[in-house]
């Protein structure tokens, strides 16, 4: 194993196909030790609310993460050093009592809509990705997800999207842009970006070795 893992940022709307993105960069790679890390895993523990107050969080603020949490467990990674990564409840809108322990690796693809949001995470990174893609796909792509997989209705979703989503997409998420190295549009389906970030992470991880 080299001496530092490279840490990739991947960022952009919700829906905008930011885990579309991660994997298509992890499954060219299948030989090598690679990881995601999603941001979503670290929203906060909301256990001391009670129902009514979870279901009004907002979930698209830099607030509702314990980014300070990633932050110590990625650079416990990055010291070589394995760590409990928190997951989410999505139904009961809080951090549920299991972890799941991630071992050290040669990458990790850290990916979320505010990875680029806190300064000290963008400095831990190596390549920081933002996928841009137009307002109309992303709420598309955000009520068939929400009903399909989080047991929403559409009511719920659009009311969301347009009351919190889409002002914290252009308040919070869009401005860090301006932090990304590569700007990506419409996701995994262009080819040419992502053949050009996968080139230039097999050209690091091949320098490490030799160095």
């Amino acid at each position: 194993m080299q001496n530092r893992p490279i840490i990739i940022g991947v960022t952009g709307g919700s829906g905008g196909g930011k885990t579309s993105v991660s994997r298509a960069i992890l499954d060219h790679f299948p030989n090598e030790k690679i990881s995601m890390i999603e941001h979503d895993s670290y929203y906060k523990d909301q256990s001391h609310l009670t129902f009514e107050e979870r279901v009004k969080t907002n979930y698209d603020h830099p607030f509702a993460f314990d980014t300070d949490l990633m932050i110590e467990q990625i650079k416990e990674l990055l010291a070589g050093r394995p760590v409990d990564i928190p997951t989410y409840d999505y139904t009961e809108h809080t951090r549920s009592n299991k972890t799941y322990r991630q071992e050290p690796q040669d990458v990790f693809i850290v990916e979320g809509i505010l990875v680029l949001e806190d300064q000290r995470l963008r400095d831990l990174m190596d390549i920081k990705i933002f996928v841009d893609t137009d307002d109309d796909v992303r709420i598309i792509r955000r009520i068939k997800r929400d009903m399909e997989e989080r047991g929403r209705s559409l009511d719920s979703v659009i009311d969301q999207y347009l009351g919190v989503v889409k002002p914290m997409y252009h308040q919070f998420i869009e401005p860090t842009k301006r932090y990304a190295d590569v700007i990506i549009p419409e996701g995994a389906s262009n080819k040419v970006a992502i053949d050009l970030i996968t080139t230039k992470i097999e050209k690091i991880l091949e320098e490490a070795r030799e160095g």
